[in-house]
């Protein structure tokens, strides 16, 4: 099918055909049919499977049917990277219906979010944190709420978001429709389906799977030291736009730093950085202009760069959703890609379980290493 069979607004469809979009995604073909008609979905799938899409596209056709006087729709997500994302597809695709939207995070001041909220919108795209604080100085009026999404459940679960959630949740009206969307299915995310949801349509794509085009290889640390491994490794097979996950910020601005004394172009991507240098960062990574970032787990949701060829777990995640998401930033919209994990002999039971939910044994391999 493509997407001139859901029926969009002209306005909404042109959208669409701005964006180059012809045939809708798995997750988008089984998604869009039973969010225009209201229903509360609870969407099951890999990243970079077009999930996003899933749901902007049946909140603008909502909100081109209703009146502007509040915010009308709500999407919580984790990190701000992926706030800033998703309010970019907002405006993409309803280019042509005059909507307006803002986004709302933490680490940049307040005045600026509050102004436009003031100014008047209708679609608030919000980390919980921060919603949370303008809720309290009573900047924004969430009682028009008639679509709540949460974006990246198991990670708002993992970021210990639930409370905030809660809270942000008694201000909103109970008769809304409500999308849950989330990558893995841990025993958390069913409990917080049955507290949010009514009777919703599940729909999974592969989300239990290991993403097929995706090559996945394990690296032991046992003869070298890992930034002469990860310098090998990136001379050897990285020659596209590379992610280097590692677990600590300190480790981030080390290893990108010798990076860049080794002669690889590198940039470090974490938690202490203000806002306006994390966008900065990223601009330039999507443009090119260096081609190696290393990052913390704040990177491994907020990051929708096309063409990444290989993400590297220079420290091995602490779960296995963690992993999922760190690899999925490869491989993504049907592209392929690799990933590479560094594991150490304290890593091999978690590795373990990610062998056994993928059904499959991971490759092992060895490098010839140089100096760093």
């Amino acid at each position: 099918m493509n997407f001139s069979e859901f029926e969009l607004n002209p306005k909404i469809q042109s959208g669409i055909k701005a964006c180059g979009y012809i045939k809708p995604t798995a997750i988008q073909e089984q998604a869009i049919p039973h969010a225009l008609r209201g229903l509360d979905i609870m969407g099951l799938a890999q990243t970079g499977t077009g999930k996003t899409a899933a749901f902007v596209l049946p909140i603008l056709e909502r909100l081109l049917q209703g009146k502007r006087k509040k915010p009308r729709a709500l999407v919580l997500s984790p990190t701000r990277e992926l706030a800033e994302q998703t309010l970019e597809f907002f405006l993409l695709l309803g280019r042509h219906t005059g909507l307006r939207g803002v986004s709302v995070y933490g680490g940049v001041s307040k005045a600026g979010q509050v102004q436009k909220i003031r100014a008047g919108v209708d679609i608030v795209v919000a980390c919980p944190g921060r919603l949370l604080d303008l809720l309290r100085d009573r900047a924004v009026d969430l009682s028009g709420i008639q679509t709540l999404v949460l974006d990246e459940s198991d990670r708002m679960l993992d970021m210990g978001f639930m409370p905030d959630i809660r809270s942000i949740m008694r201000q909103l009206p109970p008769e809304r429709q409500n999308m849950l969307f989330s990558a893995t299915m841990p025993a958390d995310i069913l409990i917080l389906a049955d507290q949010i949801l009514r009777k919703p349509v599940l729909i999974e794509v592969n989300h239990k799977k290991a993403l097929q085009n995706i090559t996945q290889s394990l690296y032991p640390v046992e003869r070298s030291p890992k930034p002469e491994m990860l310098l090998s490794l990136l001379k050897q097979k990285c020659s596209g736009a590379t992610l280097v996950f590692t677990k600590t910020r300190h480790m981030a601005t080390k290893l990108a730093r010798r990076l860049s004394q080794a002669g690889i172009r590198a940039r470090e991507l974490q938690g202490n950085m203000s806002q306006n240098n994390r966008t900065r960062v990223m601009k330039d990574f999507q443009k090119g202009s260096f081609n190696v970032l290393v990052a913390t787990d704040i990177a491994s949701r907020g990051i929708d760069v096309a063409g990444i060829s290989h993400v590297i777990n220079y420290d091995m995640p602490d779960t296995v959703e963690s992993y999922t998401h760190r690899i999925g930033r490869t491989g993504r919209a049907a592209g392929s890609g690799e990933a590479s994990t560094f594991v150490e002999p304290k890593d091999y039971r978690l590795i373990k379980a990610i062998e056994r939910g993928q059904e499959q044994r991971l490759h092992r391999k060895f490098l010839k290493v140089a100096s760093i």
